[in-house]
């Protein structure tokens, strides 16, 4: 019995090492950072807003078709944008988790699965320019070690699953956070259209920072109150408020519209679903969805909208839509849903419409027209 107890003893105190050692690794850059973006907000991933600096020995960095420079906290935000841009993979470089020095990430060594934690993903994934030197890291950490590709497909692979484990997050803990910063700290007119990525609205917030028009816009205040306040204002407050997040269309980061290519979740207001049973395809427009629907209309269990006025997803078989107004959405010309008829009047009223249809009314050539 005595040996027993011993042995057990000796378990817990092999297991806890490993997890200290786990714990012990930092991502944090130990010497300055190097930096590729331009302006402060060189300073945050243009993906997620993360501070690069601290997770810098998870950096990558790749140069878009025009020659900007990007740089992300991980490789999960990398392929979000890869996925957008069709990034060319020779001008991806990533930190040797070693060396703190960017290498080519083709000819890397990736650890993939250590013990130390991913970054902004469920499977941690580090780089070393040597091969021994990450056979020595999965030895400590576990994890196996593999080619750039490999690492490449995880992080594809697993981007649906970590973006809703990271959205259920934000849901539970960040955005209310990032709400009382709001509501403590800052203005209550900031102009979020006046960027065009996370990172810049960051560095216009940042410790008691500017807009583009020199105008105050928060007190200063610590990273982790800084980042929430982005997320919140970025993710949430953009597009309506903490309330509104339940009944809305929820779209994946790696949906696109079958029939236009574009990302779908970057146009909340605008988007639409067409559900086949367990399946669904998801639309940037009424428009692209009509054209989906008049060529697939077997099968078909739920059809989804985006109320103009309300926001909330609502079924669209049984709403009212506005043709030729004078608002636009992501491909131009829309079909602008309402759930009620005195809304759709309205708004047609406001906006110069031409004509207002029930969903039954609609006709293809109407749908196509709006394209001329």
């Amino acid at each position: 019995m005595k040996t027993l107890k011993i042995l057990t003893l000796i378990t817990i105190l092999i297991l806890s090492s490993l997890n200290l050692n786990a714990k012990s690794f930092s991502k944090v850059a130990t010497k300055e950072p190097v930096l590729v973006q331009k302006g402060h907000e060189k300073h945050w991933c243009p993906v997620c807003g993360m501070n690069l600096k601290m997770f810098y020995k998870t950096n990558h960095t790749s140069q878009l078709h025009n020659k900007t420079s990007r740089q992300y906290c991980s490789m999960r935000c990398l392929v979000m944008d890869k996925e957008e841009y069709g990034i060319d993979t020779s001008s991806i470089k990533v930190i040797d988790a070693l060396s703190e020095k960017f290498i080519q990430a083709s000819s890397a060594f990736y650890v993939l699965g250590s013990k130390v934690k991913g970054t902004m993903s469920k499977k941690s994934k580090l780089a070393f320019a040597q091969e021994a030197d990450a056979k020595k890291f999965a030895k400590k950490y576990k994890g196996k070690v593999v080619s750039f590709e490999v690492a490449m497909k995880s992080a594809k692979d697993s981007l649906v699953s970590d973006t809703q484990a990271i959205k259920k997050k934000k849901e539970k803990k960040i955005y209310p956070m990032g709400k009382k910063v709001f509501d403590k700290k800052c203005s209550k007119d900031i102009d979020l259209t006046n960027y065009i990525e996370i990172n810049e609205l960051k560095a216009a917030l940042n410790q008691g920072g500017r807009d583009i028009q020199n105008n105050k816009l928060c007190k200063a205040m610590k990273e982790k109150q800084l980042h929430a306040l982005a997320l919140y204002l970025w993710e949430v407050k953009r597009f309506g408020d903490l309330d509104d997040i339940k009944g809305k269309i929820h779209v994946t980061v790696d949906e696109k519209c079958p029939i236009c290519g574009m990302f779908v979740y970057k146009y909340p207001k605008w988007a639409a679903q067409i559900f086949y049973g367990d399946m669904h395809y998801s639309f940037d427009g009424v428009k692209d969805m009509m054209k989906y629907y008049f060529d697939h209309k077997d099968g078909i269990s739920k059809m989804l909208v985006t109320d103009y006025y309300s926001q909330k997803a609502i079924e669209a078989r049984e709403s009212y839509f506005v043709i030729g107004s004078d608002v636009y959405g992501p491909m131009g010309d829309e079909l602008i849903p309402f759930e009620k008829l005195s809304d759709a009047k309205t708004f047609s009223l406001d906006h110069k419409g031409l004509k207002t249809l029930k969903f039954d009314s609609i006709k293809l050539d109407e749908v196509n027209k709006l394209d001329e």
